[in-house]
């Protein structure tokens, strides 16, 4: 790998995983006067960021049983311009109807009405949606011109923005240069967006649209939290973005991402679990999963201060009442009463501590909170009284990010 590694070289070869590895498809929408349409999206206006025949088609081909009209109707209420939100709220708006689907009332077939939900993505099965691979995507805003580098769709939502940089540029000019006026010029494109890419090879960032530079984090382990980094290799290889696109954009792993560890800090935050968090919540939902043949012994889950633990937490619980059917309790216990304040209020402002009824897949689930004086951990959650004296997930200091 050459010592300077160009942004268009970087572009090429990141298309190129998406494409042969990640079964992405892949259109370049590149045309030399920036006001030239068509430029192979299907769009009809510049200033338009969804790919609205894709979005139509997959969500009609997703509620066969729901008639046309409605599901054109319900589109309609997703991609509308809502000037009167903030981005954030907006963002957390749409976020919501791609999530648990778009509320419907309709007549069915035998001439009763019926209330139901239109699919957006199935975050089931992969192979109903489409994952298209967008590149040198102009995008007419109210004054500029905005071009990101690459965009990831899903069933026609730009749901993944990535942005390169040379080598030898500074990786926080991505976020300085590119994504704060990106964010101000082209505010449409960000009500959709689910993650932001930021990478000159060498290094690369990941976070959410409302997240400061020094938030951004690294994504580094692909599969496990045991494999060994070589962080001067991928810095020599240039193969950070690699392993970041990997790790996250495999398809199933972009959907359980997308549905599982987003959350909203009230109106004005918006929050995605960082690598260690998707990795270590993950195992923790396998070995919940095994909960019958484990004696409801699910592990420990090992962490530092700092790392995130009481947002993990969030993940895991939200995941289960989600995605699990049953009559779940999980037990909150701290060693300090402004730990246990701090616990609960993540909870509380995530709008996790009392999940509506859309939530839950089972019938019902309550989370108990207690203080536990002179305890060994400063916290601990589980589903069953007793634990095992395995861990599922070790996060040891000498590999914090």
């Amino acid at each position: 790998m050459p010592n300077f590694i160009s942004e268009d070289q970087i572009e090429k070869a990141i298309l190129k995983v998406l494409v042969s590895e990640l079964g992405f498809r892949h259109i370049n929408c590149h045309t030399a006067d920036q006001e030239t349409l068509p430029d192979k999206s299907g769009r009809t206006d510049k200033g338009e960021v969804v790919l609205s025949d894709i979005l139509k088609e997959k969500a009609r081909s997703l509620n066969r049983d729901i008639p046309e009209a409605v599901i054109d109707e319900s589109l309609e209420l997703l991609t509308a311009r809502q000037y009167a939100m903030s981005p954030v709220q907006r963002n957390k708006e749409i976020y919501n109807l791609i999530r648990d689907g778009i509320p419907v009332e309709y007549e069915n077939k035998k001439g009763k009405n019926e209330n139901g939900r239109i699919k957006i993505i199935d975050f089931n099965t992969a192979s109903k949606n489409d994952f298209l691979a967008v590149s040198q995507l102009w995008i007419k805003g109210e004054r500029y011109y905005r071009r990101p580098d690459i965009v990831l769709y899903i069933n026609g939502l730009p749901l993944v923005f990535i942005e390169l940089k040379n080598s030898n540029v500074k990786l926080q000019n991505a976020y300085d240069d590119n994504l704060i006026n990106y964010k101000k010029d082209i505010p449409l494109f960000f009500q959709y967006n689910a993650i932001c890419i930021l990478s000159n090879a060498i290094e690369t960032k990941v976070g959410s649209f409302t997240a400061g530079w020094e938030n951004f984090f690294n994504w580094l382990r692909v599969d496990d939290e045991r494999e060994k980094i070589d962080r001067k290799e991928i810095k020599r290889e240039g193969t950070s973005l690699e392993r970041a696109v990997l790790g996250m954009c495999q398809q199933e792993r972009l959907l359980d991402y997308i549905e599982n560890f987003i959350l909203y800090y009230g109106e004005t935050i918006k929050i995605i679990a960082q690598n260690h968090q998707f990795i270590g919540v993950n195992k923790a939902i396998a070995s919940f999963e095994q909960r019958d043949i484990k004696d409801g012994k699910l592990g420990v889950f090992w962490y530092t201060q700092g790392a995130g633990k009481s947002f993990s937490m969030i993940f895991f619980v939200r995941k289960i009442f989600h995605k699990h059917t049953g009559n779940f309790t999980f037990v909150v216990i701290t060693d300090r009463d402004d730990l246990d304040g701090q616990i609960y209020r993540n909870f509380l402002n995530t709008d996790s501590s009392a999940m509506g009824s859309s939530e839950l897949v089972g019938s019902s689930s309550t989370i108990i909170w207690a203080s536990l004086m002179k305890a060994l951990a400063s916290a601990i959650f589980c589903h069953s009284p007793m634990l095992s004296s395995t861990p599922f997930w070790n996060w040891p200091p000498s590999i914090v990010s």
